[in-house]
C-alpha cells in the first residue's frame, strides 16, 4: 500500500478520531495507535500532534485498503471493550464515506460478539465484504 503522507496523517487521523468519541482518549487506544501508525511510516511525534488537532479524512481509492482501515476502526474501537453508541454511529459514518456497503458494515458489527474481545478475525471480515460485493 503506497499512502501519501498526507493519506497516512489521515487514517491515522480517523482512528484517534474514533477512539476519542467518547472524550476519552485511553493509553491502550493511543499505544495501538502509535502501532499502527508505525507501521505505515508515521512516528509518534506526528501521532501526537495528530491526537490535538487532526486532519480531514481522504477518499481511499482501493477497495483492499478501505477494507483495511475499517478493520483497523473496528480495532480500535474494542479496545477498550467498552462499545458506546456513538462509537457505533461513528464507525459507521467513516465506513459509509469510504463507499462501504452499509449491509456489511452492519454484519461486521453483529459478528463481533462472536470473536474473543471482540477481535474479528481478518479473514472473517474480508468474506463479511465478499458476500455483500457479490
Amino acid at each position: 500500500m503506497n499512502y501519501t503522507r498526507e493519506e497516512k496523517l489521515a487514517l491515522i487521523s480517523e482512528l484517534i478520531t474514533l477512539a476519542n468519541t467518547d472524550k476519552k482518549l485511553e493509553a491502550a487506544e493511543i499505544q495501538f495507535i502509535k502501532a499502527i501508525a508505525a507501521t505505515i511510516q508515521i512516528d509518534e511525534v506526528d501521532v501526537e500532534k495528530l491526537v490535538e488537532k487532526p486532519v480531514p479524512s481522504k477518499v481511499i481509492k482501493s477497495e483492499s485498503e478501505r477494507i483495511t482501515q475499517f478493520h483497523r476502526l473496528v480495532l480500535v474501537m474494542n479496545i477498550d471493550q467498552r462499545t458506546s453508541v456513538d462509537e457505533i454511529v461513528t464507525l459507521k459514518n467513516f465506513g459509509l464515506k469510504m463507499g462501504l456497503p452499509a449491509p456489511a458494515i452492519d454484519a461486521v458489527l453483529q459478528q463481533m460478539g462472536n470473536y474473543e474481545n471482540k477481535v474479528i478475525p481478518p479473514q472473517i471480515l474480508i468474506d463479511i465484504f465478499k458476500k455483500h460485493y457479490n
